[in-house]
C-alpha cells in the first residue's frame, strides 16, 4: 500500500539536515559558542526524532523493503554501509539520550566525556543514512519493488 508521500526522500533529507546540525554543533562548541552548540544540538535532536517518526510510519504503512539493484564489489560495500548504520543506528539512541541528559543535569564534564564517543556515532548514523539512501534510490534503483 503506497501512501504517494515522499518518505525515502523526506527521510533522507532528514539525514541529511541532522548532519549539518551535528556539523555545526561540532563547529560552535570548538569555538566555545556554547549556547549556538546548544542550539544546534537541539536542532540535530529534533530532527533525528522526526526522521525516527517518519521511518516508522513509512514501514509500518507500506511495509516496504527496496531489493538493492547493485552487484559485485557495489553490493558488498552497500551491505557492510547498512549493516554498520542499522548497528549503529540501534545503539545511537540510548548514547544521544544519555549524552543530552549529562548536559541538561550540568553534567559539563561528565557530558564531554559521552560526547567523544556518541558525536562521532551519530555522525556516521546520519551520513550513512543518506548514503543509504543514494545507494538503493538514485545510483543502482532495483526495477523489483517488493513488500
Amino acid at each position: 500500500m503506497a501512501s504517494g508521500f515522499p518518505f525515502p526522500e523526506v527521510n533522507a533529507s532528514l539525514n541529511a539536515c541532522s548532519t549539518v546540525l551535528l556539523t555545526l554543533g561540532f563547529i560552535f562548541i570548538k569555538m566555545k559558542r556554547v549556547e549556538w552548540h546548544r542550539a544546534m544540538m537541539l536542532g540535530a535532536l529534533g530532527v533525528s526524532a522526526l526522521f525516527l517518526v517518519s521511518y516508522v510510519i513509512y514501514h509500518l504503512q507500506t511495509g516496504a523493503r527496496t531489493p538493492f539493484g547493485g552487484e559485485g564489489l557495489w553490493r558488498t560495500v552497500y551491505f557492510v554501509l547498512l549493516l554498520t548504520h542499522i548497528v549503529l543506528a540501534v545503539v545511537i539512541v540510548p548514547l544521544v539520550l544519555r549524552t543530552f541528559f549529562l548536559a541538561i543535569r550540568g553534567r559539563y564534564a561528565t557530558h564531554r566525556i559521552w560526547a567523544r564517543w556518541t558525536y562521532p556515532l551519530w555522525y556516521y548514523v546520519s551520513v550513512t543514512g543518506v548514503l543509504v539512501y543514494f545507494f538503493l534510490y538514485q545510483w543502482f534503483p532495483s526495477s523489483v519493488v517488493s513488500s
